[in-house]
């Protein structure tokens, strides 16, 4: 099985966390989003333990996009990790949550300015400055504030990380961050030396989303390091930290065969002290930020069949009671999944069909393709490895109501994300 937490019972039916995914279903409804909360928590202490085998000071920060709730914030403080935000509502979950606010990064290339003072605020502990107008604006709130933010700045690294477009962020021609061929991150970094109210703690760089290959990390880790030695060596400035932002690959489909997370680690650590050792550098604190990989393998997404069509000589649709509202990403990327009849886990999966959603769109699609044992309408479909960017990514697209989401562990269920109602959906209407 792609997911070895995942396993069959004696009826042929799917399980998570100890739990049946058919009972599941029954209890809590379809579309159901379904979290392993021990696979959660031991993948956040991979990245943790393996972080502090290989830097004397470094930080796990996961990045709370992949799936931001209270409950996955209280998940991400008790195993003491940072949390990454993006904007002013995943703050204010965080905020809610209890999270500590001296280990929240607040990225995003478009703060506005309630989403800067609310940060300021609440004294997150570093915000990740994207551009030469937010540090301007930034600096002048804290004087009005009477407040020093503790600042980073997003780099572009110049590395192509072998991915998607639409997921890569490391080029120079991105929407994020300042690129080091134009001069324009040197400028940025001397520009934020002058400044009153906010103190420079490091860079922080991310390349891209899903990579099976360390050597993009190295080339951006060398790439970094370089750019402090000429911020040490010219300006005289010496920076704390130094994020290689996240995007570990994932496995979604059996020909997927992403590289272990030691094996990134490791990688990076020896070029770290390596270069740092050669250039009497002390090594920077040392942050990652994986979310996908924390907390992706960990879901499953559960529907119920409606109706099976067979157009002969063209191709078999099964049709789910969701799709791209609850999961847009196939619309979005062409994104690979395993798919299972969850109730008939132990039978071959012989059936080819396409999986389409409910939405009045005829890219409202899940996956093509897919193989499965073969369905019958009332069975229960699993979409595997769906824990991060679905529920995050939903929407009400045809006022479809967002699933409910259930957390696992030890054959015992709770709902941590109540389904939506019709009334929510006209909630904010006049």
């Amino acid at each position: 099985m792609i997911n070895p937490h995942l396993t069959v019972n004696q009826n042929g039916h799917l399980m998570i966390g100890g739990c049946d995914t058919v009972e599941l279903a029954k209890k809590f409804g379809t579309p159901l989003y379904v979290i392993d909360e021990q696979q959660v928590r031991e993948n956040c202490r991979l990245f943790k333990d393996s972080i502090e085998k290989n830097y004397k000071k470094g930080m796990v920060v996961f990045a709370s996009k992949a799936l931001n709730c209270l409950e996955m914030c209280r998940i991400v403080k008790q195993e003491g990790l940072g949390l990454d935000v993006v904007s002013g509502g995943e703050l204010y979950t965080a905020i809610k949550a209890g999270f500590p606010s001296e280990h929240i990064f607040f990225h995003g290339n478009n703060k506005t300015t309630d989403e800067l003072e609310m940060a300021l605020e609440e004294n997150v502990g570093r915000i990740i400055v994207d551009n030469i107008f937010e540090l301007e604006e930034l600096d002048e709130l804290a004087r009005k504030m009477n407040k020093t933010a503790k600042i980073m700045f997003r780099i572009k690294p110049g590395i192509d990380a072998h991915t998607h477009d639409f997921i890569r962020t490391g080029q120079i021609d991105s929407k994020f961050g300042f690129a080091l061929e134009n001069g324009e991150a040197f400028d940025a970094v001397r520009r934020a030396a002058a400044l009153q109210n906010v103190k420079l703690m490091g860079l922080h760089c991310h390349i891209g989303s899903q990579i099976f290959d360390n050597r993009p990390f190295v080339e951006a880790a060398e790439v970094m390091l370089n750019f402090y030695l000429k911020i040490k060596k010219e300006l005289g400035l010496t920076l704390e930290d130094l994020n290689l932002g996240g995007g570990f690959g994932i496995k979604y489909v059996e020909q997927d065969d992403p590289v272990g997370y030691d094996q990134f680690m490791g990688s990076v650590s020896d070029v770290v002290h390596d270069f740092c050792s050669k250039n009497d550098m002390d090594i920077p604190r040392m942050l990652i930020e994986p979310g996908r990989s924390i907390v992706g393998p960990a879901g499953l997404t559960l529907y119920t069949v409606g109706a099976v069509k067979e157009i002969k000589d063209v191709r078999n649709y099964v049709t789910i009671d969701g799709g791209m509202t609850d999961n847009p990403r196939y619309a979005l990327y062409k994104s690979a999944y395993t798919i299972m009849i969850a109730n008939k886990a132990d039978q071959p999966a012989d059936y080819t069909a396409t999986v389409a959603g409910k939405c009045c769109e005829s890219g409202d699609l899940i996956q093509e393709g897919a193989q499965m044992a073969k369905p019958e309408k009332g069975d229960i479909l699993a979409v595997l490895a769906t824990g991060a960017y679905n529920y995050s990514m939903a929407s009400n697209y045809n006022r479809i109501p967002r699933p409910a989401m259930v957390m696992v562990k030890d054959g015992q269920a709770r709902e941590i994300i109540r389904r939506e109602s019709y009334e929510d959906l006209i909630r904010n209407d006049i």
